[in-house]
């Protein structure tokens, strides 16, 4: 069955069109963080991929300074580690039933009751036993933040979202570690996914926020998705480029330290970092996983870019000009309500550098 007339759009389908007139006199009057009520949280609407070349219990605080919210991955639980009050952590959905479900032990031990923020992390969002999972877990522990997905179709995050999920990570088979799209032949292209997801948001008068997850190259793409509707970013591969970043350090080669890795990097050696998507099976196997799947992720090494400073003061100044030729003083005004226009391959190879 066809899903609709239209042709889905990406993110080099479309540019930000300017207002006809704009109050704004200069970008430094813009405000690109995120409100918790009338409070600014001091958050950029950037999410740290939960991958294990990206965050890990070591250096997730490096993304906290930076105002970039962290995903802890899997199988990476201490605690007494986190001391930051929005910091998600990532469990399967073996993780969630024990701790609904288990043995008396297993449920006085339960996730729910030791984290604040959760990610309920696999990559089909759309399995019915997410979405009663996501009701039985509010049912529970109303108080719990919950990240699920990822999904692909507009009407699931509607589900999820009604379930009681507070994010939804949309999107599947885009990420630069992912081949899930390449091979299984499952998409949605993420522009239009983004913008029928918020028109069903306001529609529906749903709270859960929309998160664009995977495939974001550069700056740009962040910035569409936020102006098409996206309350928050994911973002995995351009973070891995940072020196900072989880991934294990090399050079010609050969393996290197972090401290030794931060210091030929300053002196201009062609440090890279490893990065692989999180179905590969030398992922599965980090999570004692005996009987492997096929993998539908790759590991490549990336060359270091820059720090996570210098990558974060990038965006804001690209966001808050953006912003500021949109007329929007702060991402309320911004988020889904931007112009925008679609454009042909030309128009995008004759800017596109």
């Amino acid at each position: 069955m066809k899903i609709g007339d239209e042709i889905k759009f990406d993110f080099n389908d479309v540019v930000i069109v300017p207002k006809v007139e704009t109050e704004i006199r200069s970008r430094e009057e813009c405000i690109p963080y995120t409100k918790y009520g009338d409070k600014l949280d001091g958050n950029l609407p950037l999410i740290a991929a939960p991958m294990d070349t990206v965050v890990s219990v070591e250096n997730y605080y490096q993304y906290v300074k930076n105002g970039i919210i962290p995903c802890i991955p899997r199988g990476q639980y201490r605690p007494t580690a986190y001391n930051h009050p929005i910091s998600f952590h990532s469990f399967g959905l073996c993780d969630v039933q024990k701790s609904l479900y288990g043995t008396r032990e297993q449920r006085s031990n339960s996730i729910f009751k030791k984290y604040n923020y959760i990610l309920i992390d696999i990559a089909n969002g759309h399995m019915k036993k997410l979405r009663e999972l996501v009701g039985e877990i509010k049912l529970h522990h109303p108080n719990v933040v919950l990240m699920v997905g990822n999904v692909a179709h507009p009407d699931t995050y509607v589900a999820l979202a009604n379930a009681g999920a507070d994010y939804v990570r949309c999107s599947i088979g885009t990420g630069a570690g992912c081949t899930t799209a390449a091979n299984v032949a499952i998409n949605y292209p993420t522009g239009s996914l983004i913008t029928e997801c918020r028109e069903k948001k306001i529609k529906h008068g749903l709270n859960a926020k929309i998160v664009a997850d995977g495939g974001m190259r550069n700056y740009s793409d962040i910035i569409k998705a936020l102006a098409l509707g996206a309350d928050y970013v994911m973002i995995g591969s351009l973070f891995n480029k940072a020196i900072e970043s989880a991934g294990f350090n090399y050079l010609y080669g050969v393996k290197i330290s972090d401290k030794l890795a931060k210091t030929l990097w300053r002196y201009n050696f062609p440090v890279k970092k490893k990065y692989r998507g999180m179905s590969t099976k030398a992922v599965q196997r980090s999570w004692g996983k005996t009987k492997l799947v096929t993998a539908e992720g790759i590991t490549k090494y990336q060359k270091v870019e820059y720090t996570l400073e210098q990558w974060t003061e990038n965006f804001i100044d690209y966001l808050k000009s953006d912003m500021s030729y949109s007329n929007a003083k702060t991402l309320n005004d911004f988020i889904g309500l931007a112009d925008y226009c679609q454009i042909t391959k030309n128009a995008y190879d004759r800017f596109n550098k």
